[in-house]
């Protein structure tokens, strides 16, 4: 019932979408327009970096306790009138939201963008209870009518092309004028909104995920552009809030905080347009709502992380940041990362939850360029867990045996430093000797991987260790 993994194929997968024109022309719009709104926006905030210390500090402190906030968090719900529910696993969680919607005889059930709802599989588990999911996002609305995963996490569908967006509502919505104008975008999404509100005014239960949970109050928090979400929980008979452990935060006052490097690090937005507080079922009086409400709180694998070298992942915000400054996420798109979560936080995260052996790609599909690591809003080491991985993966035998053989070869020379620098400087004025003539080599026995795509430079003048034993010998000479 879970999404199939194709992450073991990561190199298949990405070949193919550096061979994808179209993908390539929507890759550019992640390139060109997050980084500079994040930029933007951090520097029109003088405190940004104060506030990320905070923010890490914050959710520092709440993984250190999360046994006595999960405590508090559950008595909060209760005394609001709602129900919590505790899933050790995917499949867990999946019954727990099929009971309630079968209870209810649900027939249509409303979707806020989750990416937990994507790691368990909520869809297609569903439709096999024969209930109809809808994706209210627009993003997420538009990939289900595609039926592929998300390709990015805050922008679902920014692999996809306007045109390719055209075609497929002209597929789907053939209850329309044929001769409709859908070259604009403003034009997609009125045509998306005039199909999504009679489903609205149909669901019988509405699930979101939560950016935040509250520990002080047991309040929900979601952080949409859209305003779905809030359709999407207040108008069926039950509002489910599917959200990981993690996303626990103790105070308003310290998601407040937090609240103010999110929007900025995700869209270079101060505040997100909707920021939805959620806490309990409808009361006597309220003009809208839900007649129930129910959190579903998932572990899966997450508490196995608490103690250990990947705990600091369990920081995360999702605010995509890491991806959006991502040379490879760049190059290839999300989903040729094969699972729920792409980029630099799916490097680390995917091999957790689904295991280093099918996932042992994506730590090494990195420049460790230390960009992720830069913008985060919550400083989380990322290349360092990525390092992480890569010993996992190298302690396991996982890596071709080629590859553990040029390790051991590098390391023994590693180990005795006088022939490693004799070694590489015999090596490196060969090469120089050779390359004299055009200054590159186009072939390279044993580097065939980086000469089937560019040229290798000849070395030119000494290594870095004879330069740097002429410094020091000038240093103190003078």
């Amino acid at each position: 019932m879970t999404l199939v993994a194709t992450s073991p194929k990561f190199k298949e997968n990405a070949a193919r979408a550096l061979a994808d024109a179209q993908l390539q022309k929507a890759l550019g719009n992640v390139r060109v327009g997050f980084i500079e709104k994040r930029l933007k926006a951090a520097e029109r905030l003088p405190e940004f970096e104060a506030l990320r210390d905070s923010a890490r500090d914050i959710k520092n402190h709440t993984l250190a306790h999360l046994d006595l906030y999960l405590e508090r968090y559950e008595k909060a719900v209760t005394a609001a009138g709602g129900h919590v529910h505790f899933a050790r696993t995917a499949e867990e969680a999946r019954d727990v939201i099929a009971a309630i919607c079968t209870r209810l005889q649900a027939k249509t059930v409303t979707k806020g963008k989750s990416m937990i709802a994507e790691e368990i599989g909520l869809n297609a588990h569903l439709e096999a209870l024969g209930m109809e999911p809808v994706e209210t996002d627009l993003g997420e609305y538009i990939i289900q009518l595609r039926n592929e995963p998300p390709s990015h996490i805050i922008a679902p569908a920014v692999h996809l092309t306007k045109e390719q967006v055209a075609e497929d509502f002209r597929r789907v919505h053939t209850g329309l004028d044929k001769s409709r104008d859908l070259s604009e975008p403003v034009t997609l999404l009125g045509e998306a909104r005039q199909v999504l509100r009679r489903r609205f005014l149909e669901a019988d239960v509405g699930i979101t995920g939560a950016n935040f949970l509250v520990a002080e109050t047991g309040t929900s928090i979601i952080v949409t552009n859209e305003g779905n979400g809030d359709l999407t929980q207040t108008l069926p008979k039950a509002h489910i809030v599917l959200a990981s452990l993690e996303k626990l935060v103790p105070t308003l006052e310290d998601v407040s905080q937090i609240l103010r490097v999110l929007a900025r690090s995700a869209t270079g937005q101060d505040m997100s347009v909707y920021t939805t507080f959620s806490t309990g079922p409808r009361r006597p009086g309220d003009p809208d709502g839900p007649g129930e409400y129910h959190v579903v709180l998932i572990d899966n694998g997450r508490s196995a992380m608490l103690g250990t070298s990947f705990q600091d992942m369990l920081r995360c915000i999702r605010c995509g940041a890491c991806m959006n400054h991502c040379p490879v996420y760049h190059a290839v798109g999300g989903h040729a990362y094969g699972w729920v979560y792409p980029g630099p936080m799916g490097a680390v995260l995917t091999p957790t939850l689904i295991g280093v052996d099918k996932a042992g790609h994506l730590p090494n599909a990195s420049t460790f360029c230390g960009r992720c690591e830069s913008v985060c809003p919550v400083r989380i080491p990322l290349p360092k867990m990525m390092r992480h991985w890569r010993e996992r993966e190298f302690e396991r035998h996982l890596t071709p045996a080629t590859v553990r053989s040029g390790m051991a070869f590098w390391g023994y020379f590693a180990r005795h430093p006088r022939l490693y620098g004799l070694a590489t400087s015999l090596a490196m004025h060969g090469l120089a000797l050779m390359g004299r003539a055009k200054g590159r080599f186009r072939w390279l026995p044993g580097a065939s991987g980086w000469t089937k795509h560019r040229d290798f430079p000849a070395p030119q003048g000494a290594t870095f260790q004879e330069r740097w034993r002429k410094e020091r010998r000038t240093r103190r000479a003078s």
